[in-house]
C-alpha cells in the first residue's frame, strides 16, 4: 500500500511538473509575441533615429471638452520636448503664456511671474509623461523586470490592430494598440488610483493622421479621453525633430523675466 502511495504522489509531481512546463512554454512564447510587435512598432516610428531623438517641436491648435463636450476652450500651442524629463508648451499666437515641467515639477509663467502649477495639473501631466508610447520603450523596456503580454488582436480607429500590455516591477502598466498592418501606434491606455476616493480611472490617447516628418512617422490628430468621456483634441500644423531649442528653454526665472518685458 506504501509503494502504491508513493506512485501516485511520484505521478502527481510529474504531472504538475509537466503542466508547468506547458505553462511556461506558452506565456514565454507569448511574451515573444509582444516583444515583437513592440520592436515593429519602433521600426515603423523611425527605428534608430526615433530611439535617438534629441529632442521634439510640435505646433497645432488644442480644444477642451468635459463629459465630451466642447467646453469652448481653444488655444494655440508651441511644445518642445527633451526626453525624458524636460517640457516646454507655449500657450496663444502672443506665447505669453508658459508651462514648463521639469523632472517632478512644473510651472506656469505669464506677464505676473511665475507659480508653480496646481497639483492636480502637475500631476496629470507628469502621469501622461510616464506612460507614453516612447516612456515605454526607453525605459520599461529596458527594464528585465517588465512583463510582455499579447492580448490578441482588436479593433482602434477603425483599424485591425496587435494590442499589447506591459507591467513594469511597480504592477503599473501601459497598454498599447498598434496598426496591425503599419505597426504604428493607435491607441495608450492607462490606469490610476485616485489617491482620495481610491477608485480607478482610465486614460486613453488616440492617434490618427500620421505624416512623415524628417522620417518620423507623426501623427497629426490626437484625442484624449479620461473614463470613457473626450477630453482634448490637438491637431497639429507642424512638427520637426532635433531643433533649435528657445534660449534658457528651462530656465523658468529666465522665461519669466522675458515675459515681464
Amino acid at each position: 500500500m506504501k509503494k502504491i502511495w508513493i506512485l501516485i504522489i511520484l505521478a502527481v509531481l510529474f504531472a504538475a511538473h509537466s503542466l508547468r512546463a506547458q505553462t511556461d512554454a506558452v506565456q514565454d512564447a507569448n511574451s515573444k509575441r509582444a516583444h515583437a510587435a513592440l520592436d515593429a512598432m519602433v521600426a515603423a516610428l523611425g527605428g534608430d533615429r526615433w530611439l535617438t531623438l534629441q529632442n521634439t517641436y510640435i505646433e497645432g491648435r488644442t480644444s477642451g471638452f468635459y463629459q465630451g463636450k466642447p467646453t469652448g476652450a481653444i488655444g494655440d500651442f508651441f511644445s518642445w520636448h527633451v526626453f525624458p524629463d524636460k517640457d516646454r508648451i507655449e500657450l496663444s499666437k502672443k506665447h505669453d503664456v508658459v508651462d514648463i515641467f521639469l523632472g517632478g515639477e512644473g510651472w506656469e509663467i505669464t506677464y505676473r511671474g511665475k507659480r508653480a502649477l496646481p497639483a492636480d495639473q502637475r500631476d496629470e501631466f507628469l502621469r501622461r509623461r510616464d506612460h507614453s508610447i516612447e516612456t515605454a520603450v526607453k525605459v520599461w523596456m529596458k527594464d528585465p523586470r517588465t512583463i510582455y503580454l499579447f492580448d490578441g488582436q482588436s479593433l482602434a480607429e477603425r483599424h485591425l490592430a496587435d494590442q499589447v500590455t506591459l507591467i513594469n516591477a511597480s504592477n503599473d502598466s501601459i497598454t498599447i494598440q498598434m496598426d496591425a498592418q503599419t505597426h504604428l501606434p493607435l491607441r495608450r491606455t492607462y490606469q490610476w488610483r485616485d489617491p482620495l476616493y481610491k477608485d480607478k480611472n482610465e486614460e486613453v490617447e488616440e492617434y490618427d493622421d500620421y505624416h512623415t516628418i524628417d522620417g518620423i512617422p507623426t501623427p497629426f490628430g490626437m484625442t484624449r479621453f479620461h473614463n470613457g468621456d473626450m477630453t482634448n483634441q490637438r491637431f497639429v500644423y507642424k512638427a520637426a525633430y532635433n531643433v533649435p531649442l528657445p534660449p534658457n528653454a528651462f530656465d523658468v526665472d529666465a522665461t519669466a523675466a522675458k515675459i515681464k518685458k
